[in-house]
């Protein structure tokens, strides 16, 4: 999984990755939050959920302490990051500012 994650945020387009967990309740509030964003920005954004449980290495990598944890990689850079649940329009917001 961590060759293939590097080679995913190296793309010159941001990459939103979120790191959940299948019991996490903020996690589950944030699902279709972030499909809508998906939804609404289409090919200018890639994003990636990674499961902590599954890639607990990769979590501890990127020092995931808490669920949901996003991270907005743009050229294998690390652009932002926050841990908990924000709305549609603050995320399209962090994004478009990482965008440019």
């Amino acid at each position: 999984m961590k060759s293939k994650f590097s080679e995913i945020i190296k793309d010159e387009k941001p990459v939103l990755v979120d790191f959940f967990a299948t019991w996490c309740g903020p996690c589950k509030m944030l699902a279709p939050i972030l499909t809508d964003v998906k939804s609404e920005l289409g090919e200018a954004i890639k994003i990636v959920k990674i499961d902590v449980d599954k890639n607990q290495p990769l979590a501890a990598q990127y020092q995931v302490r808490g669920v949901p944890t996003m991270i907005l990689f743009r050229d294998g850079k690390q652009l932002w990051r926050q841990s908990g649940v924000l709305q549609k329009h603050e995320l399209i917001q962090i994004i478009q500012q990482h965008s440019k």
